[in-house]
């Protein structure tokens, strides 16, 4: 997986500093929540950072099991310090530039702001693993950085999150919605659509058939 700045502690640190804020990020995640069934009972997290989108969902998912896949050891203990005495919550270091480990069946997996880092033809087989891991019904969520149609709507983004284009992420590799969800598609998705979108922010939706 590219972006190994996410293995340093400082840019870690600055990301989670920043996460909550984020403009317009609850709103996102609030729909994805939404489209989540409550009683779903093992839910996968990629890159799940801090394990921030693990906790919301089990804000009103008590019963839920989660398991929560990154590489930076800086991520994860951040996460640990979270679910630090939970056992409902296991963390597997990871990268997702590799194939996902065997690790049963879920009801859901879930992602926020960490497939753009990997290589478009990385992207695609890790959708096709993921529909593997899925229970029939199953939801794939991913919460996502998606790229611009354009160069000005680029800038626009930026300038609307208050960050300068000089500080772009070099380990990006944005890729456009309509892609995205012809992918979905192709791999036998259901009910596959784009259920919110902010400039360059997306929350991409797919649904195993039963």
């Amino acid at each position: 997986m590219s972006g190994e700045e996410w293995k340093n502690a400082a840019r870690a640190d600055r990301y989670l500093a920043m996460a909550d804020g984020f403009p317009r990020r609850l709103e996102g995640e609030s729909v994805l929540l939404e489209h989540l069934p409550r009683d779903v009972r093992r839910v996968l997290d990629l890159g799940t950072g801090d394990g921030r989108l693990l906790a919301l969902l089990q804000a009103d998912r008590p019963e839920m099991l989660g398991v929560g896949l990154d590489f930076s050891e800086v991520m994860l203990a951040a996460a640990g310090e979270r679910f630090a005495g939970d056992d409902r919550v296991e963390l597997v270091p990871h990268d997702l530039g590799d194939p996902l480990p065997g690790l049963g069946r879920f009801d859901a997996v879930v992602s926020s702001m960490a497939i753009h880092h990997l290589e478009d033809e990385r992207k695609r087989t890790l959708l096709a693993e993921v529909f593997g891991l899925l229970e029939p019904g199953g939801v794939f969520a991913n919460f996502e950085h998606v790229a611009s149609p354009t160069r000005r709507l680029h800038l626009a983004f930026f300038a609307a999150i208050n960050e300068p284009i000089e500080n772009e992420d070099p380990s990006d590799r944005c890729l456009d919605v309509e892609t995205q969800l012809s992918w979905l598609r192709e791999l036998g998705f259901d009910d596959v659509d784009c259920y919110w979108k902010w400039l360059e922010m997306a929350l991409l939706i797919g649904v195993k058939p039963v």
